[in-house]
């Protein structure tokens, strides 16, 4: 497959790192245990998407806490992630060879996360890779987080390309239909969902379970 492509934007969790039960879990115990949500895990699953605020904004509605305590309790939920994940936290099969692929190619390369910076910082600097990358656009740099496109329209902007000179890798329907309504590609890693949870959107190239699925040189010339 030949693309015009410039630039890859990298969504982080479950995307580059496959974490996201950890993250699923210390929701789970903030939600029921602390905040007495009384959810499922599948209702969970389903609401692990936005920022931190959002989430809790849309399980409690928005007039249960103040922003500040969904601030501490954001913080709280990440600290509880980071406890569980960090004794093997690595990056998802064959994304260091194809990490170095691309800089060597000369793509450019960002993130675009939903994550507060608190655990962009976590993976980044945790595993060394914070040097691949010209754009982080986290949780704390837009208005709307994802579906909507800006996540990813502000990365294209920080990197000095088009969105259709763009591929989006991401793990989540949310991300896709963000990146959909910005005009890219995607390649979607199938870590936390199933290809059939993906019908709605048309702009998907690939579904892979890891990047020794994705040979570089296949679709960047």
């Amino acid at each position: 497959m030949s693309l015009p492509i410039k630039a890859f934007l990298f969504d982080l969790n479950g995307t580059m790192i496959d974490d996201m039960q950890f993250h699923c879990k210390a929701w789970f115990n903030i939600l029921n245990d602390d905040l007495g949500a009384k959810l499922s895990w599948e209702q969970v699953k389903e609401q692990m998407y936005g920022k931190n605020t959002e989430v809790i904004v849309r399980i409690f509605g928005k007039d249960r806490f103040s922003l500040e305590e969904m601030n501490i309790l954001s913080i709280e939920k990440e600290k509880r992630y980071q406890a569980e994940y960090s004794p093997i936290l690595k990056l998802i099969k064959g994304l260091d060879a194809f990490l170095l692929e691309a800089k060597e190619a000369g793509i450019l390369m960002g993130i675009g996360s939903a994550a507060i910076p608190f655990n962009i910082d976590f993976v980044l600097d945790g595993l060394n890779l914070r040097h691949y990358f010209k754009s982080i656009v986290s949780a704390d740099d837009v208005v709307e987080s994802k579906p909507d496109p800006e996540t990813f329209l502000k990365g294209a902007l920080e990197l000095g390309v088009l969105p259709n000179e763009c591929i989006v890798f991401e793990d989540a329907p949310k991300g896709v239909e963000a990146a959909q309504r910005a005009g890219m590609k995607v390649i979607v890693l199938t870590t936390m969902h199933e290809p059939n949870e993906f019908e709605a959107y048309s702009n998907i190239i690939a579904f892979i379970k890891d990047y020794s699925d994705l040979p570089f040189k296949q679709f960047v010339q």
